[in-house]
């Protein structure tokens, strides 16, 4: 199994005005593009948690769709990128900078996008990451996020999937089974803003900032290779954004150290640990 795994350092700008897609099992979708967008003293570079294998708009078009089954449809991965992006439009959701990755095979796609304007905090953005696959490995998805400008640290807080199976009508479902998945999402991202609101608020000190470190390895968050990294980070936060000692500046310890890992992997080691945080300053989230 190949999955994007390296970090890079470019940045890929927004799709072209006007570019239409086509692709097997597709239908014809003009992009959507976001509408100019006030400059940002800092702009998420997302490229950063795309791995090794990125890809532009164009390569994600070219990847052939494998034929579809009975039983079994799947979504081209343009397809799916494009209808996201009109559901995004139509509810009034402006993209920022959009990264795109492909596996070897062109098998399995992942993707994230900047969502501008809509979080009420300075200091962090939305941001939605999508996958797909043609290899029946996961259905596609779309999950809620959130980017730190300073240091680009990337944190998911709940997965929605479109079906669990790709059956015979998902193409013609596209567009509704995406609707109602952003729907989800706007409230994914809202719990996600009380979440770093309360992290922000509750301090920690050093002992109870290496027994969460220690409980994070128990539930999945890291490996305790990485313990040594996330207590360096707490101990000696390498942005001056993080020196607060409090719940928000360990988090961000551990999503700094979590860079060098799997973009795949994010969301599943990221919600567990809003989950141990969650707890730990008394929120009560879904």
């Amino acid at each position: 199994m190949q999955q994007p795994a390296a970090w890079a350092s470019s940045f890929e700008s927004h799709h072209k005005k006007g570019t239409t897609i086509m692709n097997d099992n597709a239908l014809a979708l003009p992009v959507v593009t976001a509408p100019p967008v006030q400059a940002r003293p800092h702009h998420p570079n997302l490229i950063l948690h795309c791995g090794a294998r990125l890809a532009t708009l164009d390569e994600v078009a070219r990847v052939r769709t494998p034929p579809s089954t009975a039983t079994w449809q799947p979504i081209p991965h343009a397809t799916l990128v494009q209808t996201i992006e009109r559901t995004l439009a139509a509810s009034n959701l402006r993209l920022g900078s959009v990264a795109h990755s492909l596996d070897a095979e062109g098998n399995r796609y992942f993707g994230l996008m900047e969502i501008m304007g809509r979080s009420s905090s300075q200091d962090y953005c939305w941001v939605l990451g999508l996958r797909n696959s043609h290899d029946k490995t996961f259905p596609a998805g779309i999950v809620a996020g959130a980017t730190v400008f300073c240091c680009d640290n990337l944190s998911f807080s709940g997965e929605v999937k479109f079906a669990r199976k790709h059956t015979r009508f998902i193409m013609r479902d596209l567009p509704q089974l995406t609707e109602r998945a952003v729907g989800r999402l706007m409230a994914k991202w809202h719990d996600q803003d009380k979440r770093i609101g309360a992290y922000k608020e509750a301090d920690i000190d050093d002992a109870s900032a290496h027994d969460l470190v220690i409980r994070a390895t128990d539930v999945g968050v890291c490996s305790n290779r990485l313990i040594p990294s996330v207590l360096h980070e707490w101990r000696e936060p390498r942005h001056a954004a993080f020196e607060a000692r409090n719940v928000w500046s360990l988090f961000n310890a551990f999503t700094e150290s979590l860079k060098d890992g799997n973009l795949a992997e994010l969301p599943k080691r990221t919600e567990a640990l809003h989950g141990l945080l969650d707890t730990h300053v008394g929120l009560g989230l879904n």
